[in-house]
């Protein structure tokens, strides 16, 4: 049984938790070199999630039998951490119990005042204060003296250590701030076994810091930003290379700050890819250089993804968050970023001088740059960020525990926020799933983003639709019942269609999506643009299982251009079972 296990409780199973890995590694590096005449402690670290019921978690850890456990905590895990602290000493009578992670260390004494299971919090990084943790437990384990082994614990700077009193109070004891590793050479790379790699993501880290001060975000906290040597960089980048991971996320708060670095880990990137695996990188678009932009002309589809923290276009809502506000210096650059790279813009909604009118604004500048994701988020006002200082001097009011989202701002009401919040479904529904990109792009040529999205959301209210079941492709029928009243209904309506064919064979099509099939028709189009020839004949079920046709009275890819008249004829191909390479369909139109 290991001596100390640290935690993790993710999201979601396919998310790995950086911090107990990196910990783990550095501790089993590190050891040697710094108590070679010392016994190491047995360690392990364990995963679970907050999908999984609360007693399957504590069974879990309770198996594992450690005399110390040490908790990742965030804001995503942070309530069911708050009830499953508790539980612990009732099935690990003795077990020391400490948590890690931004969610503790910035509230440390709230967190001991509020779990009396809670033996001690880990305040900043914790690679060396967890090293120093291990090495004072392995003085006290012989002797199980857990009362000796807090009571010095607390002199470790970065530890939070509960001191009890004779006379069965407390107090905590603060060993001072941690001094952030400078080297970031020493730390070990955190994933020396690879487990899934098809299915989970890795997350990566080549810097920690940030220089800039956006006012809501904790890593505006610490400015020092520090670099992993670029050599040891593409060590570890060339590990997931070979182990064919398929998505490895660098969470480098701003990954494109020192040029020459950035475009040296890309061009490394470049030139040993596998074909498979894809690099995630948060930057900031407006300071990509001329060279870095250069460069990413070059990446070939499947290779890089980016996030793009847009935040607000509004440039007095920026400013008072500190955020630069050279919005169109950003909105050129996101354009110039080329189709092979994925793009995942962010919005948030809650931020000083952002009503609905401004907020609308960004909403359909930000759109306007076409993104490929457009997440839609919601400020937290975070203990320790001068937005913190900001909101409460100003009156905005948010919840309490976590995750601390804001319920109300002088600008915009609980129910105008609550408006949003049903505006980020529909945004997920008809612009991030894919599933309606035909009427999207169209809608974008020739409307409002905003206008269709609220008009749609103030009509699905009226008419219920928010509230029902949503089974299979249930929007598409309610997109078509409400386009029914606009004077141009035929264009959406082959719109939808279309995409309604495009999002996958169906095994039945509900009324208001009439069918305009012949057979031979198919036939011949599935002879003319596949590789079936012949083999049609002999074996048609296969042909006809992978594919659709159906004629359209506009031009489905440019309804702008569609010839009066004509009927348009097209050939749907979907990918086969298995067919990694064939995630969408391929259509002909003839």
């Amino acid at each position: 049984m290991p001596d100390i296990v640290f935690a993790a409780v993710n999201a979601r199973y396919n998310h790995t938790n950086l911090a107990v890995r990196s910990i783990t590694e550095y501790i089993r590096k590190q050891w040697a070199l710094s108590y070679p005449a010392a016994v190491m402690p047995t360690i392990e670290f364990g995963e679970w999630t907050i999908n999984q019921p609360l007693l399957e978690i504590l069974r879990g850890i309770a198996v594992l039998k450690p005399h110390i456990i040490m908790f990742s905590v965030y804001i995503w895990n942070a309530e069911i951490m708050a009830r499953l602290i508790p539980e612990l000493p009732k099935v690990l009578p003795g077990c020391i119990v400490i948590a890690g992670g931004p969610e503790a260390g910035y509230h440390a004494g709230q967190m001991i005042n509020c779990l009396d299971s809670l033996d001690a919090v880990i305040a900043g990084e914790g690679e060396q204060t967890c090293l120093e943790l291990a090495f004072l437990y392995s003085q006290y384990a012989q002797k199980r003296d857990v009362a000796g082994f807090l009571d010095a614990a607390g002199n470790i700077p970065g530890v939070y250590s509960r001191i009890r009193n004779k006379t069965d109070t407390f107090h905590v004891r603060f060993g001072g701030t941690r001094t952030p590793v400078k080297d970031l050479g020493v730390l070990a790379f955190p994933y020396p076994l690879i487990t899934d790699p098809d299915n989970r993501i890795y997350y990566y880290e080549s810097s920690r810091g940030c220089p800039f001060r956006c006012s809501y975000c904790l890593s505006s906290v610490e400015r020092n930003v520090r670099f992993m040597p670029l050599e040891r960089v593409y060590t570890d980048l060339q590990r997931f290379l070979n182990a064919r991971v398929k998505l490895v996320k660098f969470v480098d708060r701003t990954y494109n700050l020192d040029d020459a670095r950035y475009i040296a880990i890309w061009q490394y990137i470049l030139e040993h890819h596998n074909g498979y695996t894809m690099f995630h990188f948060e930057i900031e678009a407006e300071y990509l250089s001329e060279k870095a932009l250069d460069f990413i002309q070059r990446i070939p589809p499947g290779v890089m993804q980016f996030e793009i923290g847009v935040q607000s276009t509004n440039p007095e809502t920026l400013r008072a968050v500190g955020r630069s506000p050279e919005i169109v210096k950003l909105a050129e650059h996101v354009r110039r970023i080329p189709p092979s790279i994925h793009k995942h813009l962010d919005l948030i909604a809650g931020l000083p001088f952002e009503g609905l009118t401004s907020f609308a604004r960004s909403f359909n500048e930000v759109l306007d740059m076409e993104p490929d994701i457009l997440q839609l988020g919601f400020l937290k006002v975070l203990y320790g960020t001068s937005m913190e200082k900001y909101a409460r001097e100003h009156e905005w009011k948010w919840m309490s525990s976590a995750p601390y989202e804001v319920l109300s701002t002088p600008y915009l009401s609980y129910t105008d926020l609550l408006f949003l919040k049903d505006i980020e479904v529909l945004l997920d529904i008809f612009y991030n799933s894919g599933s309606f990109d035909t009427l999207a792009g169209y809608i974008g040529r020739n409307g409002d983003w905003w206008d269709f999205f609220s008009s749609f959301l103030i009509w699905s209210r009226k008419n219920g639709f928010l509230e029902m079941p949503h089974i299979g492709d249930s929007w598409f029928e309610y997109a078509d019942r409400y386009f029914g009243k606009e004077n141009n209904y035929r264009i959406f309506h082959e719109l939808l269609r279309f995409d309604f064919l495009k999002n996958g064979k169906k095994g039945r099509f509900p009324v208001w999506c009439e069918r305009n099939y012949d057979k031979e028709a198919h036939r011949s189009a599935l002879l003319r643009y596949t590789g079936f020839g012949e083999n049609i004949t002999a074996s048609p079920r296969l042909a006809y299982a992978y594919s659709e046709y159906d004629m359209f009275g506009i031009n489905p890819l440019d309804p702008e251009h569609t010839e009066a008249g004509r009927r348009y004829q097209v050939l749907f191909l979907y990918p086969k079972r298995g067919e990694k390479d064939a995630e969408q369909t391929t259509v002909f139109m003839f």
